[in-house]
């Protein structure tokens, strides 16, 4: 064995030959002692098809696009795939980066499935907030983009501040713990959150403990952001009523976005605010700052639970038992 094929073994941990681990098959076996996940990503695009990696315990300290369709990425207990980047910082080679593209780990294509992974964009976004720098410091943990259908993320941790998971896709997202403050739950994907705990971080010296979803879905597409049996938490610290459950977000001022969160059967901790919702700023056709309100677009609970889910007003709907039927995750991603 020589040259890229040579390196490409030692890094990887044998990455060419298929490896065990109990009863499942492995295209790739990553220790990051070793080898980088970049590196195996790079061999699954040569390959061609789709590929199985397995990561090793360990910290990967890398920014990443999968573009391989069909690929399984299995992390195992203590796999970390971490990095830094917000919009406003440098990019290599020139410029900076947007919202998007901050992410640590982006899905640029189909059917890939993310499974036992923590991935984390470790900005200092309680520094920037300290310092007065940075463009409100949004720094995406993980961002699934418009060609990526039909992902899965399966018990797996997200971790950030400001616009931790972005998803422009349709989804799956079970048993995952997401942890943000700001909008942390975003983008205009249809996608389908079960059994998944949403986390509140503590930020020190602020009143305000931001929005957990944001919203954009175009006004043509039926489903956007649904949460099914989740729960609503908080880290230590965070004070009551201090937490919008989010606010529509009309992207760039487009005039199709309306957006639509819909909450089913969550039990919500005593952090979210009683009025539920609120509106978001964009500039419309005429260049004039306008609101996008809550009765404009698309928001709705049924059946919520705990100190959270206060009664209905008008700001804050409830669905009929008729049309909380409506939401299926066949209907809302149709897988």
């Amino acid at each position: 064995m020589t040259g890229r094929r040579a390196f490409l073994a030692g890094a990887l941990s044998l990455p060419i030959a298929a490896q065990a681990r109990g009863a499942e098959q492995w295209d790739a076996v990553v220790d990051p002692a070793t080898g980088t996940l970049g590196a195996a990503l790079a061999e699954a695009e040569k390959a061609g098809r789709p590929w199985r990696i397995l990561l090793k315990p360990g910290l990967f300290t890398e920014k990443l696009t999968v573009r391989v369709p069909g690929l399984t990425l299995q992390g195992s207990p203590g796999t970390v795939i971490e990095y830094g980047t917000a919009s406003g910082t440098p990019k290599p080679g020139g410029g900076t980066w947007g919202t998007g593209g901050s992410a640590t780990l982006t899905i640029a294509a189909p059917g890939v499935a993310l499974r036992e992974l923590i991935v984390i964009n470790s900005f200092d976004y309680i520094g920037a907030r300290r310092d007065g720098s940075g463009n409100g410091a949004q720094a995406v943990a993980l961002a699934i983009g418009r060609e990526a259908d039909r992902t899965t993320v399966d018990r797996c941790t997200l971790l950030g501040y400001q616009d931790t998971f972005y998803v422009q896709a349709r989804s799956l997202v079970t048993g995952t713990r997401i942890t943000g403050g700001v909008d942390f739950i975003f983008g205009g994907g249809a996608a389908w959150f079960e059994r998944c705990e949403i986390v509140t971080r503590y930020v020190p010296d602020t009143d305000s403990f931001g929005y957990v979803a944001a919203p954009s879905t175009p006004a043509a597409q039926e489903f956007g952001l649904v949460f099914s049996d989740c729960s609503l938490l908080r880290e230590n610290g965070v004070p009551e009523h201090s937490t919008w459950l989010g606010r529509p977000w009309r992207a760039g001022g487009n005039m199709a976005l309306t957006g639509e969160a819909v909450f089913l059967r969550c039990f919500m901790d005593g952090h979210i605010r009683r009025e539920g919702w609120t509106w978001m700023g964009y500039k419309g056709p005429d260049g004039e700052p306008r609101r996008l309100t809550p009765p404009e677009a698309r928001l709705w609970e049924f059946g919520t639970r705990g100190p959270g889910a206060a009664p209905a007003g008008t700001d804050r709907r409830l669905l009929t038992v008729a049309e909380a039927k409506r939401f299926t995750r066949a209907k809302v991603i149709g897988f």
